[in-house]
């Protein structure tokens, strides 16, 4: 098998396992589960800024991200909100993310820069939205030729 067929399939299953761990990320400072915002158990308080609509971000890009749904914009948001949360929260803490503790805000934009730039691969629901508009709806009408009488 060439390693180059397996191109689409690989970069879908990245692209739905960072969407997944991005809505569970999500998940948890809006709703509390997972062990909460910033493993506090507990939620964002509601229309809490930047938290409240960082996690809403999260959970709605990291859904459509997921299955493939209007990818690239999606991915784009999620990246640039990421890029937003390390040098608002993290980076006035320390230059490396090491020393600033923002090694998954680095992981999520850079992962998710990737997906916008390189597509949502073959396993999307980008992917077959377009292949249905390729193909024709059913067969195009005949039409007869005029013959003379």
């Amino acid at each position: 098998m060439n390693p180059t067929q397996l191109t689409g399939s690989v970069l879908s299953l990245f692209r739905a396992i960072v969407g997944a761990l991005f809505v569970c990320h999500g998940a948890a400072s809006i709703f509390g589960v997972f062990g909460g915002n910033r493993g506090s158990g507990e939620a964002v308080p509601f229309a809490a800024w930047p938290g409240w609509w960082a996690a809403l971000i999260q959970l709605i890009c990291g859904a459509l991200v997921l299955v493939g749904l209007v990818t690239r914009p999606a991915a784009l948001l999620a990246s640039g909100s990421m890029a937003y949360a390390y040098f608002v929260v993290h980076q006035p803490h320390g230059l490396l993310p090491m020393r600033n503790g923002g090694e998954l805000a680095v992981f999520f934009c850079w992962s998710f820069l990737l997906v916008a730039v390189l597509g949502p691969g073959s396993w999307a629901l980008d992917a077959l939205l377009s292949r249905r508009r390729a193909t024709p709806a059913g067969p195009a009408p005949t039409r007869r030729a005029s013959v003379p009488a």
